[in-house]
């Protein structure tokens, strides 16, 4: 069973993340870095911030990554989540992505659980409108802990 309910309307590409999201259908996440300065980059952008190149290429994400901020949301932001509120929306840092971000959902663990820091490992789920979205998962160790 999906995080969210398939209700929840999935994500719309655009232009600029039309690559992301086809990388996303075939469940690999990869995020976009600058062929001239080697930064990565997300959300992604037609021009490096950095150095203002137009050259990029898409680089396959580690599986893992750690929670660099949270929000647990008690009012629902659409009439399809009132009954899975209170729910998680995390942001997702990727250390050896020159700490990209990935906004997603945390989906086992309960409000209470969720901790800056606390490791997370990529999962697939297919949103309301068919599109494959990525989500995560709390890595625990064997005895049920953080690593």
């Amino acid at each position: 069973m999906a995080y969210l309910p398939n209700e929840v309307p999935g994500p719309r590409p655009t232009v600029d993340d039309k690559v992301f999201w086809d990388y996303c259908q075939q469940r690999e996440l990869r995020f976009q870095r600058c062929t001239a300065c080697q930064r990565f980059r997300h959300p992604p952008a037609p021009v490096c911030p950095q150095c203002r190149s137009f050259e990029s290429q898409w680089v396959r994400a580690p599986e893992t990554g750690v929670v660099f901020s949270f929000t647990i949301v008690h009012h629902p932001a659409h009439p399809a989540v009132a009954a899975v509120t209170p729910y998680n929306i995390v942001i997702v840092d990727f250390p050896e992505c020159d700490h990209a971000r990935l906004v997603s959902n945390l989906t086992d663990a309960t409000p209470e659980e969720v901790r800056i820091g606390m490791p997370v490992a990529l999962i697939w789920e297919t949103a309301g409108n068919g599109m494959i979205v990525p989500r995560f998962k709390h890595m625990k160790t064997e005895r049920g802990n953080s690593e």
